[in-house]
């Protein structure tokens, strides 16, 4: 994606103000052309808000909303020309699969003939072009969502807005539609602004992730920046899983920072712009932990572990740890060693100083 040209979507200082002591931004944010953005918080954090204002659902108290470089936060929102798929699907009971694809170009007075063509080609994209007779109620739920995508797809939008759109289906089918509506949006080409709590769907699904936490913007980047680089301790603590140590730095050198927690673990970070004296939130993914031998030769924070309890997830084992001083720590495992430990065992892990991330406290 090229986000330095002209983007499809900006949102410039976006706010809506609800109440004195209830406002969500302001927020900006650009989305390039063909980009798949996610909206990603927890409940109540303004992601849907947002994009009921993108939409022209919502009326924003201030800023402003360009598509393809016009303001339209005036606008009403039949004149926006955004396709929006509903968590609900929206479908009508009463009208066939067929009949509801082509209900929005009915009310554009759209030729029957056209009407045809563009009904039978969103159909063929969702690859379900074979349930144009039937009604809502006979298709599965993924099926519907699908239908809801077609019917937004069909009016050939400027860009696609989702709302949740997964959230109502089961984990396997859940899987599946993420696979087809990332491959679908890559066939259209189409820019698109998703909301979602989950974050795997985000990892999953987005050329960028803009994470929202109380109404306001925590960091907007890659998925691989916001997992690896997050900008703070929340970030850090809403996507994945984390270790999140409260520590104060002790010394640092060219390329060191050593580091004291709380519980008395000293650590050796990499380099930082910390000074000698900062509190600082250490930060330690759980696969980052390795179970090592005993015998292997020094190297970075070694610690002595003893097993508290085990998390069986199929090939993965959550390890729940106490080490050095009754520092708790959470590592996840696949090896075959790690299967044969039980609750009580005593044994080493280490985890590089690369691999521990300091962020502000």
């Amino acid at each position: 994606m090229d986000y330095g040209s002209a983007p499809a979507l900006e949102v410039r200082n976006l706010a809506k103000r609800f109440t004195p002591h209830m406002v969500i931004g302001p927020l900006s944010f650009r989305v390039a052309a063909g980009e798949f953005v996610s909206l990603l918080g927890p409940s109540g954090c303004g992601k849907t808000t947002t994009l009921r204002c993108i939409a022209g659902f919502e009326t924003p108290t201030a800023g402003s909303i360009l598509l393809n470089g016009e303001p339209i936060e005036s606008q009403p929102p039949n004149r926006r020309n955004i396709g929006l798929v509903f968590q609900n699907y929206a479908l009508f009971p009463h009208l066939t699969i067929f009949e509801n694809v082509a209900f929005g170009l009915r009310l554009r007075r759209v030729a029957e003939a056209e009407l045809q063509q563009r009904v039978g080609h969103a159909l063929e994209l969702v690859g379900l072009p074979d349930l144009a007779p039937r009604y809502p109620r006979q298709l599965s739920g993924g099926q519907q969502q699908r239908i809801a995508i077609a019917r937004s797809v069909v009016l050939e939008p400027r860009i696609l807005l989702f709302d949740e759109p997964l959230s109502n289906l089961d984990l396997k089918l859940r899987l599946a539609m993420r696979k087809e509506l990332r491959e679908l949006q890559r066939r259209l080409g189409k820019t698109t602004v998703y909301v979602t709590h989950d974050q795997s769907e985000a990892l999953a699904l987005s050329d960028r992730i803009v994470v929202m936490s109380n109404g306001r913007i925590e960091q907007v980047g890659s998925p691989r920046e916001i997992y690896e680089q997050p900008a703070n301790a929340f970030v850090a603590d809403f996507i994945g899983s984390s270790n999140l140590l409260d520590a104060v730095v002790v010394r640092t050198d060219h390329d060191t920072t050593i580091i004291c927690t709380d519980r008395g673990v000293t650590l050796r970070a990499g380099p930082t712009s910390y000074a000698v004296g900062d509190r600082v939130v250490a930060m330690m993914r759980p696969e980052r932990i390795r179970l090592i031998d005993a015998r292997e030769a020094e190297g970075n924070n070694r610690l002595t572990a003893r097993l508290k309890e085990v998390t069986y997830l199929g090939q993965d084992l959550y390890l729940n740890l106490d080490v050095d001083s009754g520092q708790e720590l959470v590592a996840l495992m696949h090896d075959s060693a790690a299967r044969q430990l039980a609750a009580g065992d005593e044994f080493v892990v280490m985890v590089d100083a690369t691999h521990i991330l300091l962020l502000p406290k």
